[in-house]
């Protein structure tokens, strides 16, 4: 037997979210053009200050849709541990002589993930995630 999902939306919320799927309707993006026009859309609503609920449900639909296409047609590769190294020591405004002062991670091997030759270790992951406060997942893209 099938279960009834309760979901509602007020009239003034239900009356937003028509409106928006009759301008443009809800389906799988298909093509690039309609990856830019669904971007149009998404940027039209955010710029409003305040969505109601039907549009807040609206924009997060097809911000699923979007994201959905991109993932398949313009994936995104993980940043190289390198880069994202250079991008901490960037951010906290470090060098790698600092961080290897702080944590005592060796500097050469700082050096060699910096020069491509080496890839983060277990290790290395668990220093960098205390020492810039970020979550060990972060460094993890490419273990």
């Amino acid at each position: 037997m099938a279960s009834k999902t309760k979901f509602s939306l007020r009239s003034k919320d239900r009356d937003s979210y028509l409106e928006l799927i009759v301008m443009f309707p809800l389906v799988s993006i298909q093509s690039d053009e309609h990856l830019v026009a669904a971007g149009k859309v998404m940027d039209k609503l955010l710029a409003q200050r305040n969505l109601d609920h039907g549009e807040e449900m609206y924009l997060d639909a097809l911000s699923d849709l979007v994201a959905t296409y991109e993932d398949k047609h313009h994936a995104i590769a993980p940043a190289s541990d390198a880069d994202m190294l250079r991008h901490l020591l960037d951010m906290k405004g470090v060098t790698p002589a600092d961080v290897s002062k702080e944590t005592g991670l060796p500097k050469s091997s700082m050096s060699e993930v910096m020069a491509g030759k080496k890839q983060f270790s277990r290790q290395m992951i668990r220093t960098l995630a205390n020492y810039f406060q970020i979550d060990a997942s972060v460094l993890t893209a490419n273990f």
